[in-house]
C-alpha cells in the first residue's frame, strides 16, 4: 500500500516557528548559492537542489523530517502553474510559428507515445498492472526546458535558432498533456468503468477550453495591466502573481485544462507590449526558479534512503528505457514527415531531460491513495535522476558530436532600461554596427538618422560612453538606440551600408 499521506512530521524535535523561518532561508539561500556548481561541472542545477533538500531531511543531518504528501501535492500544483507561466512568458511567438507544427505534435502525440512504450516495457519488465505502468509512463513523459538549457548555458553552447525554438517549445509545452495523462491513468484506475476511449471527448474538452480560456484570459491580463494604472508600482509583481492564479482556477473550474491554460496565456502576455514588461518578466522569472527549488528540496525531504534501494535496478532501468527507447522511439516516429535531419532528430530524443514536473506528478498518486504510489514515486526519482544526471552531463558532448553546437552569445548588460508607460509608442533597441560600414568614421549628426529617434548609448570595446551629434561611429560599435519600430528598420538601413 501508499505510505501514510496524511501523517504529518515536521521536524525531529520541536523548534520554534522562528527557527522554521531561519531553515528555510538557509535551505533556499544554499540552493541558490552551490547553483554556481551547474555552471562549473554542468549538473542540472535541480539535482543540487534535490541534494540540499536530502542532507536536511530526516536521512541526512535530520534538520527536517517532512512526509506531508497531501501539502506537498498541494504546493505543487501551484507550484507547476507558475513554472507553466513562465515558460508561456518566455516563449517568442515569432521564433514558435516556423515549428508550431512538430513542436505541437511532440507536445502532444509524442507525450502520449513516450507514455505508451514506457507501460509497454514497464508492465512487461516489472510487477506492475498495465494501468500502474501507463500512469507511470504518463508521470515521466514529459520534459524540462529549464533544465535542457540551464545546461547548454553552462556548457557556453547553444544550437541553431530553428532546433532551439522546436526545443523550448516542445519542453515548454508538454506539460499539460502530461498532466492529463496521469488524470486519466489515476481514472483508469480508481473508477473501473473508464475505458481509454471514453477519455477522448475529456481530453477534447479539457484541451479545447483550456486553449480557448488562456487566449481569453491572456489577453485581458494584458489588458487589466495596461488599464489599472495603479499608485505603487510593487503591487504590479502582485497583481500579475494574482492573475496566474485565477487564470489556473478558473479555467479548471469550466471544466478545462488549467495547465494549458496558463502556459498559453504567459504566450499571449509575453508576447504582448504593457507597462513594466521587463521587470514584472524578470520577476515572474526568479518566483518560478522558487517554485522549482521548493519542489526539489521538498523531493529531498521526502526521500527516505532505505526505502529507495530495493527500487535501485528497477530504477535504472526504467530510466535507460525511457531514455534510449520510449523517448527516441516517440521522436522519430512523430518526425517522420518533417524536414529535421537525422542529426537534429537524435538531438531532439537526445535532449529529454526530467525535472520537476515528474517530482509534482509522482506525489499525485498519493493523493488519490494509488496502491503502488511508494513504488511509482522511487521509480520516477531514478528515472529523473538519472536522466537529469547522464543527459545533462553529456549534453554539450552530444550536440558537438552531432555537429549541431555553437559558441554562445552572451547577451551584454546595459547601464540603462527602457519600460513601457501609456503615451509612447517607443522602446529601446540594440543596433550592431557592422564593421564594413559606411557610418564608420562619420559623426553621429552626419547619419542623418530619424528625427524622433535617439541614440541614447554606445556600447564600445568593454565600456560605455553617451555620444552626441560629434561623436564619431568606430569599429565594434553597438548603438542602443530608442524610437519606434520604424525607426530601427531605417536606423539598421543606415549602418548597414557598405562604405564603397
Amino acid at each position: 500500500m501508499g505510505r501514510n499521506i496524511n501523517k504529518i512530521e515536521v521536524t525531529l524535535m520541536p523548534i520554534s516557528f522562528e527557527v522554521i523561518l531561519f531553515i528555510s532561508a538557509i535551505l533556499v539561500f544554499f540552493s541558490v548559492f552551490f547553483s554556481k556548481a551547474s555552471d562549473k561541472f554542468g549538473v542540472p542545477a535541480l539535482l543540487i537542489f534535490m541534494f540540499i533538500g536530502i542532507v536536511a531531511g530526516s536521512e541526512g543531518v535530520g534538520i527536517i523530517s517532512f512526509k506531508n504528501y497531501d501539502l506537498a501535492n498541494y504546493i505543487g500544483v501551484v507550484a507547476l502553474a507558475y513554472i507553466l507561466f513562465s515558460g508561456g512568458v518566455g516563449t517568442n511567438w515569432q521564433d514558435v510559428k516556423p515549428v508550431f507544427k512538430i513542436g505541437a505534435v511532440l507536445a502532444t502525440l509524442g507525450v502520449l507515445l513516450t507514455a505508451i512504450i514506457m507501460a509497454f516495457f514497464v508492465s512487461f519488465i516489472f510487477n506492475l498492472g498495465w494501468k500502474e505502468s501507463f500512469l507511470l509512463g504518463a508521470i515521466v513523459s514529459s520534459t524540462d526546458a529549464a533544465a535542457v538549457f540551464s545546461v547548454l548555458r553552462s556548457k557556453r553552447i547553444t544550437l541553431n535558432n530553428k532546433l532551439r525554438s522546436l526545443l523550448e517549445f516542445e519542453s515548454a509545452s508538454n506539460d499539460p498533456m502530461a498532466v492529463f495523462l496521469t488524470v486519466s491513468a489515476i481514472l483508469l484506475i480508481t473508477s473501473p468503468g473508464e475505458t481509454p476511449f471514453s477519455l477522448i471527448p475529456k481530453f477534447i474538452l479539457e484541451m479545447g477550453i483550456g486553449t480557448a480560456a488562456g487566449l481569453f484570459f491572456g489577453w485581458l491580463s494584458v489588458k487589466i495591466i495596461n488599464k489599472i494604472n495603479l499608485d505603487y508600482d510593487g503591487l504590479y509583481p502582485v497583481l500579475l502573481m494574482t492573475l496566474v492564479l485565477l487564470v489556473y482556477s478558473m479555467s479548471t473550474f469550466i471544466k478545462g485544462n488549467g495547465f494549458l491554460a496558463v502556459y498559453i496565456a504567459g504566450i499571449v502576455i509575453g508576447n504582448s507590449n504593457f507597462i513594466h514588461k521587463k521587470s514584472l518578466v524578470r520577476f515572474q522569472e526568479g518566483l518560478a526558479w522558487l517554485m522549482q527549488i521548493t519542489m526539489f528540496l521538498a523531493l529531498g525531504l521526502l526521500l527516505n534512503v532505505k526505502e529507495l534501494l530495493p527500487f535501485v535496478w528497477t530504477g535504472i532501468l526504467a530510466a535507460l528505457v525511457l531514455m534510449f527507447i520510449a523517448r527516441p522511439a516517440a521522436v522519430y516516429l512523430c518526425s517522420i514527415f518533417t524536414k529535421l535531419k537525422f542529426s537534429e532528430k537524435t538531438m531532439v530524443s537526445w535532449v529529454g531531460l526530467r525535472g520537476s514536473v515528474p517530482i509534482i506528478l509522482a506525489m499525485f498518486p498519493f493523493a488519490y491513495g494509488i496502491a503502488d504510489a511508494n513504488k511509482i514515486f522511487n521509480i520516477v526519482f531514478f528515472v529523473v535522476f538519472i536522466s537529469a544526471l547522464t543527459q545533462g552531463i553529456s549534453l554539450g558532448k552530444v550536440a558537438d558530436f552531432l555537429k549541431l553546437s555553437k559558441p554562445l552569445s552572451v547577451k551584454k548588460r546595459y547601464p540603462i532600461e527602457f519600460e513601457q508607460v501609456h503615451g509612447i509608442n517607443a522602446d529601446l533597441f540594440e543596433i550592431i554596427v557592422p564593421l564594413e560600414s559606411a557610418a564608420i568614421g562619420k559623426k553621429i549628426v552626419e547619419l542623418n538618422l530619424p528625427a524622433k529617434s535617439l541614440v541614447a548609448l554606445i556600447s564600445r570595446g568593454d565600456g560605455f560612453l553617451i555620444p552626441n551629434g560629434s561623436t564619431v561611429v568606430e569599429d565594434g560599435d553597438i548603438f542602443l538606440a530608442l524610437g519606434t519600430k520604424e525607426d530601427l528598420v531605417k536606423i539598421q538601413d543606415i549602418v548597414n551600408q557598405i562604405a564603397g
